[in-house]
């Protein structure tokens, strides 16, 4: 599986600059005025993986192909939004379809970019966003609530069930805390995602800096990790405008760029890092001569449904998973080696897989 992570914020903030960087294309356009981006951006990124290459130098894989992660560049919100102001409920629909939300908010001062509340406050403005989505969310659970109220009174099962979550949801944004604070049961969590709650999704604070900051940071995105910490989300620091020079250059020279600016890798690989830590995700892989590949599953995921990753019948006719531990495959030089050293197992429908493992399904057609 992959995944789709919004990209919000206020206008002008660097939302489409740094779209444009991970993407590396000019799809959205980057301007000084709120609104520019009126239709989502959508791009694929492949997920850089050093590992992958690893893998299919040592099995002479003909073809490499990496995990994807979709970013989606939503149009900038502003106070008001979930009243229609600016270009209101329209971008909030779209929030509801992604895995994640990469709020980018600006730690950098540019008297030539305006700010469209005219002061340059990280905090305050992830707060100014925050309030928008409970505010849409709470909307949205209470006309919900409303409309279970016949089944309710018929006794179904079901609109119970999801009256229950939505009480408890309603509780939370009526204090002023988002839903994804509350403590949702093993049980409940598909039927939780099911609603599709703003203010459910994990968060991962992008701090947009100067690019002289880039490498540590600033007073600004300190603040940002301040405020992350104690909710519990993530946070990365990023200079939306090193990404886009970045993305324009090959691969040499990137790498030189990268060194005399005191970083050492591109701010795609920590956001997407960050990403995954957000998530509770993780990597395997399969490798052959035909092709090296990474997917993507959630951390304790077992062999049957990893195996669904790839195909549907792989999980429901699942037999067993060769599988070599990453550091075993390389150290034994690939898949002869390690079963020469007994580092190749058999594991069955129990097994959780772990990071990095090498694997090959076995299953009845």
């Amino acid at each position: 599986m992959g995944f789709r992570m919004g990209i919000v914020g206020l206008p002008n903030v660097g939302k489409s600059t740094l779209f444009n960087a991970l993407t590396r294309t000019a799809a959205a356009q980057a301007a000084n005025f709120p609104f520019c981006t009126i239709e989502p951006n959508v791009g694929e990124v492949a997920v850089p993986d050093p590992r992958l290459d690893r893998l299919a130098a040592i099995a002479g894989s003909r073809q490499v192909i990496p995990a994807r992660i979709t970013f989606v560049d939503i149009a900038g919100l502003v106070r008001g939004a979930s009243k229609g102001e600016g270009l209101g409920n329209q971008f909030l629909a779209n929030i509801r379809e992604v895995d994640a939300i990469a709020h980018v908010l600006r730690c950098f001062d540019d008297g030539d970019i305006t700010h469209v509340e005219g002061r340059i406050d990280p905090v305050a403005d992830a707060e100014t966003i925050e309030t928008e989505l409970m505010l849409a969310d709470l909307e949205s659970v209470e006309r919900r609530r409303a409309n279970l109220v016949r089944k309710l009174k018929g006794g179904d099962r079901e609109a119970a069930e999801a009256d229950r979550l939505l009480a408890a949801a309603q509780e939370a944004l009526a204090q002023g805390r988002p839903a994804r604070t509350v403590a949702v049961a093993a049980d409940d969590r598909r039927a939780w995602k099911a609603l599709q709650l703003l203010t459910a999704k994990p968060v991962l604070y992008v701090c947009n800096v100067e690019e002289g900051a880039a490498a540590t940071g600033n007073a600004q995105s300190d603040r940002v990790a301040e405020m992350a910490a104690a909710q519990g989300a993530g946070h990365v620091v990023i200079s939306a405008r090193i990404e886009e020079e970045l993305a324009q250059l090959p691969a040499t020279e990137a790498a030189e760029f990268l060194a005399a600016m005191g970083l050492e890798e591109a701010g795609l690989d920590r956001l997407i890092r960050a990403a995954y830590a957000l998530l509770g995700l993780q990597t395997y892989f399969t490798v052959g001569p035909k092709e090296a590949r990474a997917w993507t599953i959630p951390k304790g995921t077992l062999a049957p449904q990893a195996a669904g990753a790839i195909h549907g019948d792989f999980e429901r006719g699942f037999i067993r998973a060769e599988t070599i531990a990453y550091h075993d495959y390389v150290a034994c030089n690939g898949e002869a080696g390690a079963r020469e050293a007994g580092k190749f197992r058999l594991e069955g429908r129990t097994y959780e897989v772990q990071d990095g493992d090498v694997l090959h399904f076995l299953f009845n057609a």
